[in-house]
């Protein structure tokens, strides 16, 4: 006993870089304390694969406190690259910086299987000409994040005039790419629910479906193999996410609660992985509370979820999540009560 004892210390040691065994994984802090401490915190994970095979992440890097886009003056986007499946990372460099007054927030990546251009969606907001007005820009990559554009503001395209101060904004992560080439998100509106963006010209130009879907707030969207669209959502005071499912690409959806699938109203990641042909679903897996960091795998496109393994038992909130090669996938989440943003990889092939 003793010395199976030993060895199980020995793993935990090992794996979490910690004495307490409260997780079989290892953790590489991407943004944060206490190897950063230029921000007050980094928040808002977002995380994309170039059809290279580069691993981007990004979050927003918040300067003189950990207010979100309403009420802080100086919130940046930064990125760091890895070249080998998150082994590695490149060093912080800084994507959108605007003058003093002026922040960005909430980055969500698209990436184009046709062009190959990477687009990160964000929110940006002027506190001091138009303090509440959320507008909504992308800048594109055709080079796999090694160099990207000037924004571009899609805002009048897709938030019609009288909603000029509503809490309305873009949802962090990930978007996706329809089975047509569309290229789809999800425009959250606080008082009637979630909007669908989409743009079928690679990102040029864009428009918003008229229907909202309801409950829903901070929400992801994924194509699944027979072409069905599928939006999960996190929805405040619920204790669990509900699931909308369109079969005519968004001119009409079906809504469920979904019981198995259990969250404190914070923002999680979904995925289908063609390699496994099964769909994971990552989240804060607690009725209440922001931690037990769980991945979850659907075999039957969402009808029913399997535990595939808990990741991280303690404090976690916001996590986006990719299918990496040789059965793995990547999640960056926050961790610690948001005092970091760490990265790790779990395998698909548990039984």
């Amino acid at each position: 006993m003793i010395s199976m004892y030993l060895q199980w210390l020995f793993f935990a040691l090992v794996f979490t870089g910690s004495s307490v065994p409260d997780s079989p994984y290892s953790f590489t802090t991407i943004f944060g304390h206490p190897s950063d401490t230029t921000a007050a915190c980094y928040r808002i994970p977002a995380l994309a694969v170039a059809t290279n095979g580069t691993l981007l992440a990004v979050a927003d890097q918040r300067i003189p406190d950990c207010g979100d886009l309403r009420s802080n003056p100086d919130i940046n986007l930064v990125l760091r690259k890895s070249y080998d499946d998150g082994k590695s990372w490149s060093d912080m460099e800084v994507l959108v910086d605007l003058p003093s007054g002026k922040s960005v927030s909430d980055a969500a990546f698209i990436v184009d299987s046709i062009s190959k251009d990477i687009l990160l969606l964000y929110n940006m907001m002027d506190l001091e000409k138009h303090p509440q007005e959320y507008r909504f820009h992308y800048i594109r990559s055709s080079d796999h994040g090694e160099t990207w554009t000037e924004p571009v503001d899609i805002t009048a395209q897709v938030k019609p005039p009288d909603w000029k101060e509503d809490f309305v904004f873009i949802t962090s992560g990930r978007g996706t790419q329809s089975t047509d080439g569309k290229l789809v998100h999800c425009l959250v509106h606080l008082e009637y629910g979630v909007f669908i963006i989409q743009s079928a010209d690679g990102g040029n130009t864009w428009s918003r479906l008229p229907t909202p879907l309801d409950p829903a707030d901070e929400s992801k969207i994924v194509i699944l193999p027979n072409g069905t669209w599928m939006v999960n959502s996190r929805v405040n005071k619920a204790g669990l996410r509900y699931v909308h499912t369109s079969e005519d690409a968004g001119q009409s959806w079906t809504t469920r609660a979904d019981s198995t699938l259990i969250d404190p109203g914070c923002n999680g990641s979904i995925l289908y992985d063609e390699a496994s042909q099964n769909l994971y679903f990552a989240n804060a897996h607690d009725p209440e509370k922001r931690k037990n960091l769980v991945v979850q795998r659907s075999s039957d496109q969402g009808h029913s979820w399997q535990h595939l393994t808990t990741v991280f038992p303690g404090s976690a909130a916001y996590v986006s999540m990719v299918a990496l090669p040789d059965h793995q996938l990547g999640l960056l989440f926050e961790k610690d009560n948001y005092d970091r943003i760490v990265f790790t990889r779990v395998p698909t092939n548990i039984k």
